[in-house]
């Protein structure tokens, strides 16, 4: 009877509760990217929304359709309150798939406002964090003429789905959180920026940045190798000059390998291992299949080279890309052991060693 009694009373109660909860889809519009300026008339920031529009019929649409909508405010949560007042229907935001920041807040520090982000269960930690200039809200504005209408130029860039190239970094909300507020690693987020004519967007260079650091901009070549030696991308191009010979790599396999020395619980230097795989791809001079060994050389030391301007730039600036946190990860935890990484870091010895091996002179010798 008890039971019984108990199931009629569960019954109504699921009766006479208010369905005010739920919307309608046609209640809702979707946002797809979110972008973050300095304010312009006060202190905080400047929010902009990219909202998706839907569209009757995808093969009889002309081009993509969005909205955009802005707000300044003290903080990014009372920005994106204030927009809810602009719109007549809830705002999603469980569609974000980009969080585009202005280039000059990440000199400020921007932990207070990621904070926001990675706390909303409703924002996927997937989402893609970028680095705009000239500003976020431009960038987003932007409308190439090669968008499709189903489609959002600005994630083809980085989800593999589109273009694929080793200069792009990727960096997801998570990852650039974890990155930005560990010990040990710092943060590599893509720089996108646009032409003249503000119909293109060109992601080539990253930002890298980390709690208690000042950013630096890595241009083309670095960003390129980051994600060739961190990232194993594979499809780059590197440029080798000897004398009056001129010859391109085209480099279809990376692996690197390192080791932190340490003496007397102290680290002392770091050992890396370089190898790449390849063909030669474009060449000013006639090449021989029978000095590939000769032009294994001069490739392994035109790569050594660029790698340690690489590194020396992270170094001198007081960035890691992810010695810091190898070398407490195979440590035994204790006092002061990642102090005793930092104070060594800047000047730590990096002996390189690089390893070319050339398939081919290509299709023609």
């Amino acid at each position: 009877m008890r039971v019984f009694t108990l199931a009629i009373i569960l019954l109504l109660s699921t009766v006479i509760q208010s369905g005010c909860a739920f919307k309608d889809i046609d209640k809702r519009i979707l946002i797809v990217a979110i972008g973050i300026d300095p304010a312009e008339n006060s202190e905080g920031y400047k929010v902009t929304l990219k909202i998706a529009l839907p569209v009757a019929s995808v093969k009889q649409a002309s081009g993509p359709r969005f909205a955009y909508f802005t707000e300044e405010s003290e903080t990014v949560g009372e920005s994106l309150r204030i927009l809810e007042t602009h719109i007549d229907k809830v705002l999603e935001f469980g569609h974000v798939k980009a969080i585009v920041i202005n280039e000059e807040l990440f000199k400020d520090g921007i932990e207070d406002f990621m904070d926001y982000f990675t706390r909303r269960a409703d924002i996927q930690l997937i989402a893609y964090v970028i680095a705009a200039r000239p500003s976020a809200e431009e960038i987003l504005k932007i409308e190439p003429d090669t968008e499709a209408a189903s489609t959002v130029s600005l994630l083809n860039f980085f989800d593999d789905t589109g273009t694929e190239s080793p200069y792009i970094t990727t960096s997801f909300l998570f990852q650039f959180r974890r990155d930005y507020l560990g010990k040990g690693i710092d943060s590599f987020v893509p720089i996108i920026e646009t032409n003249e004519e503000k119909n293109e967007l060109i992601v080539n260079k990253a930002i890298v940045s980390g709690e208690g650091s000042d950013p630096i901009v890595l241009d083309q070549i670095k960003t390129k190798y980051y994600n060739s030696l961190f990232k194993s991308k594979a499809g780059m191009d590197y440029k080798v000059e000897d004398d009056n010979l001129t010859f391109m790599l085209y480099i279809d396999k990376v692996k690197m390998s390192y080791k932190i020395i340490e003496e007397d619980k102290k680290p002392t230097s770091i050992k890396i291992n370089a190898k790449f795989v390849g063909i030669i791809g474009q060449s000013n001079h006639a090449l021989s299949q029978d000095k590939l060994n000769h032009y294994n050389e001069l490739s392994e030391k035109a790569i050594k080279e660029k790698m340690t301007d690489f590194f020396k730039t992270l170094q001198e600036a007081g960035l890691d890309p992810g010695f810091g946190l190898r070398y407490r990860a195979t440590r035994l935890n204790s006092d002061g052991l990642y102090e005793k990484w930092e104070e060594a870091y800047k000047d730590l010895p990096i002996d390189i060693n690089v390893t070319v091996k050339l398939k081919s002179t290509g299709a023609l010798e």
